[in-house]
């Protein structure tokens, strides 16, 4: 066991689901579909040389770690002395961008249930985000509604990828519901270029894994900007909304420009009374991997010094996708003064656990 001081909480693992737990879940027609392979959109078929998982995660036995909850407790929490860790489910990310919602809102019901029936009774340190399909809000919010008074279910999973910004009218009544369980909204990447979500980014269609690994900042970009120049915080004062796997470098610069911006085109967003990068501070949340990783290990603790990282910044692990970080490969990248919020404080106060 990894030794450690203080509170850790991982904010993004991915267990896997078995398919045959969720067929048997689902009714007909969906579950003769499902059974047949057809699950959903695919992806445009960049070639990541380094595969999705790790390859320490599957056992010679071919059981796979964070595909059995005992394992991923033994294997995973215990090995690295993680107190909680909050569930990403990674296969309902295409699925929410399907352009057939009843399909894709069964399936994505069938997948909450696996992990609220088979694995949160398995320890309260599992906390879980529940699917949703978002393209049809009113599907969303009757799914909120059915899941979102567990005691272990903390978020709402949004696919970062999406035909619109996060913050319009249309996807507000989702937030409603979720803050009527004070549930946080969670978005992931992985989706951009799939389904429904229209182009990877602004430009267009990137060529290579690495162009589009490197660019799915732009979603995240857009829908901060969205999310603070509609004015949801403002009409949904407790909600919080956590940007997971977005990296943190471009956070500084962007609320710079919202604040300038703001100054001269106040009135263009009245709702918005006060300078972006304060609600930004209150309202938004990001996690830590993937870390940036300059040259000289000094500007990564000044960029931190540019946002109020001890109020927005959570650890997160990725486990168990390849550039994955470790609880003590991360808190070493720092400051001491930041460590105990970033590993496990903040996250302790937005999803209500014990310390």
């Amino acid at each position: 066991m990894i030794e450690k001081n203080g509170l850790v909480v991982d904010t993004d693992v991915h267990p896997a689901v078995n398919p045959e737990r969720v067929r048997e879940r689902l009714p007909e027609p969906w579950r003769t579909r499902y059974g047949g392979g057809n699950r959903g959109p695919g992806n445009l078929g960049w070639w990541n040389p380094m595969g999705v998982e790790r390859a320490d995660v599957s056992l010679v036995d071919g059981r796979r770690i964070h595909g059995d909850p005992d394992l991923l407790l033994e294997r995973f929490l215990d090995r690295y002395g993680i107190d909680y860790c909050v569930f990403l489910p990674g296969g309902i990310l295409h699925m929410a961008q399907s352009p057939e919602p009843d399909f894709a809102a069964a399936v994505i019901s069938a997948v909450n249930d696996v992990f609220v029936e088979e694995w949160l009774p398995s320890s309260p340190r599992f906390l879980n985000s529940i699917g949703v399909y978002a393209h049809v809000p009113e599907m969303a919010v009757a799914e909120i509604h059915r899941l979102g008074g567990h005691p272990q279910v903390v978020q709402v999973q949004l696919p970062s990828g999406a035909r619109t910004p996060m913050g319009q009218r249309v996807f507000h009544p989702i937030y409603e519901a979720a803050s009527e369980y004070g549930l946080a909204i969670a978005i992931h990447p992985g989706s951009e270029g799939v389904g429904l979500s229209g182009p990877p980014n602004a430009a267009g269609y990137p060529t290579s894994y690495f162009e589009w690994h490197t660019t799915l900042v732009n979603s995240y970009i857009a829908h901060l900007t969205s999310m603070l120049a509609e004015g949801v915080f403002t009409k949904f004062p407790d909600l919080k909304f956590v940007m997971v796997e977005g990296g943190i470098s471009w956070l500084p610069p962007i609320l710079w420009r919202l604040d300038k911006n703001w100054k001269a085109l106040h009135s263009t967003v009245p709702w918005l009374n006060e300078l972006p990068s304060e609600v930004a501070a209150r309202h938004i949340r990001l996690t830590t991997q993937p870390l940036e990783e300059p040259p000289d290990d000094g500007h990564f603790h000044q960029m931190l010094e540019m946002f109020a990282a001890e109020e927005m910044l959570m650890f997160s692990s990725d486990f168990p996708h390849w550039d994955g970080d470790a609880p003590d490969f991360a808190v070493r990248q720092f400051p001491e003064g930041l460590r105990s919020r970033i590993m496990g404080r903040t996250a302790a106060e937005l999803y209500g656990l014990d310390g």
